[in-house]
């Protein structure tokens, strides 16, 4: 058994080459091998949002709070609130983020395959985040 105590990661900010506006993650647990699952509590302010990316083995969100939107590539822009949980498969291009007037957070978990467990992409432009 593992207890990782609140607080004990410190939060980070989201690197400008992978994020646009102010983002800050929370790390949240790592597993062990055999494991390759991992999670990050992720706060978006407003406007805030990743750049286009992929991950090997698919992704889950938990909204935690506030509302954001998400697009997966060639589809429409959606609205995400607390309580919703968004699934992306695997290699799918995608962004999440906040609303434009209101910041969201969520949980993301992964899996990583080869180590990896994300791959950027170009960064979202302004007329894709506004749909």
């Amino acid at each position: 058994m593992k207890i990782t105590r609140s607080g004990s990661s410190p939060s980070n900010p989201g690197p400008e080459d992978y994020f646009t506006g102010t983002v800050r993650i929370d790390p949240l647990f790592q597993a062990e091998e055999p494991g390759r699952t991992s999670g990050a509590h992720v706060t978006f302010e407003p406007g805030a949002r990743t750049a286009w990316h992929t991950h090997p083995a698919g992704q889950t969100l938990i909204v935690t709070f506030g509302r954001g939107r998400v697009q997966r590539d060639g589809g429409p822009v959606e609205e995400i609130s607390q309580g919703d949980v968004v699934w992306f498969p695997a290699g799918e291009k995608h962004w999440h983020g906040a609303d434009a007037d209101t910041a969201m957070s969520h949980i993301a978990i992964q899996e990583s395959i080869g180590g990896t467990p994300v791959t950027w992409l170009e960064k979202v432009a302004d007329a894709d985040y506004n749909g």
